[in-house]
């Protein structure tokens, strides 16, 4: 039986509805026992527009067979007309058993990631190593011979800032707008959530080190830890997912990031985790300029495999608004570039 996605999942309604979103929850159970199989699962967010509201399954619906797909779109069916919505936005993992959505559906631009690299963790750690290529081999087990530890640290606000700082630095320098802090506060306060940072500890050395040491440094008896990388990662068994992460452009020729990974990967394994998912790659005829091209081939060397899922569709309610929702949108992206 296929897990429910987390982004399907009362879990994620908590996070959405801290986030003041407007969700609604539609499933029905194979039997009347609290242990009987989900037939059907939906959570729903609802988006507003100056045009009217539309609704958003984030890597829904969940459909446990293919004979549920009916119902399950009868049962939104009746909510869509409730709320007026001018279309629905579906994200089905399961292309076979969404059929019957995927043909009442357009083809949208990919919201959230189709294709996704999935590593198996279940062998052991040596087991691993041999399937990583081996620049990536040599990094993750040696990491600490270059002055870098890692800490699963605690999801406090000085934490928090480390990461959205590195993010923002991110978004920057690849002119896309970051998370905003109140949204990655509140992704960190789930309990699926976990925090780890990557730290460099300069040699007492000072020839040994990747940048000249700083006045504060040189005063100080003993050497800091600077923070420079952070990874966010949620868990929902069997998995763990790799989120949101940031590095300092100052020390990018350490290997901070995958000193997090090896030890998220440890962390998991203790945890009984079966899978890591470094969610999120480019196409696999993707152009050498793809924006996901440079960490596709970075998550691809741990070894691992493409998942595929069904991609971003809309299924149409009001054409002649829906039309005009896309022209505006259009408008917008331009604007934002300019």
């Amino acid at each position: 039986m296929e897990k429910i996605p987390l982004q399907q999942t009362p879990a994620w309604q908590k996070l959405q509805q801290e986030l003041n979103v407007t969700t609604f929850f539609l499933s029905e159970n194979g039997g009347k026992t609290s242990s009987a199989p989900v037939n059907y699962q939906m959570l729903i967010l609802k988006k507003s527009t100056p045009l009217g509201p539309y609704f958003f399954l984030p890597y829904g619906p969940y459909l446990r067979e293919k004979t549920f797909a009916k119902p399950a779109y009868e049962a939104l069916r009746k909510l869509e007309k409730q709320e007026r919505v001018i279309f629905t936005r579906i994200e089905p993992e399961n292309a076979e058993n969404a059929s019957y959505w995927l043909k009442q559906a357009k083809k949208s631009k990919d919201l959230s990631p189709k294709e996704t690299w999935v590593l198996n963790i279940e062998p052991s750690l040596d087991e691993l190593y041999k399937n990583m290529k081996q620049n990536t081999r040599n990094l993750a087990k040696n990491y600490s011979k270059k002055g870098i530890s890692v800490e699963k640290v605690e999801k406090n606000p000085e934490n928090l800032e480390i990461l959205y700082h590195f993010l923002t630095r991110v978004a920057g320098k690849r002119h896309f707008h970051p998370i905003e802090r109140k949204t990655l506060k509140a992704e960190l306060d789930q309990p699926f959530a976990s925090l780890f940072i990557a730290y460099y500890t300069p040699s007492e050395n000072p020839a040994e080190n990747l940048t000249p040491p700083s006045k504060s440094q040189k005063a100080a008896q003993k050497p800091q830890k600077i923070p420079i990388a952070a990874s966010m990662f949620f868990d929902d068994a069997p998995t763990r997912y790799y989120m949101q992460s940031g590095t300092d452009a100052d020390y990018k020729k350490l290997p901070g990031t995958y000193a997090i990974l090896i030890e998220a990967i440890k962390d998991a394994q203790e945890k009984k985790l079966k899978n890591f998912d470094f969610w999120g790659i480019a196409p696999e005829n993707a152009a050498r300029n793809h924006p996901w091209a440079g960490f596709t081939k970075f998550k691809k060397s741990f070894g691992g495999a493409e998942v595929a899922y069904a991609g971003t569709h809309d299924i149409i309610r009001k054409p002649v608004k829906y039309n005009l929702y896309k022209i505006l949108r259009k408008i917008n992206r331009l604007i934002r570039k300019i």
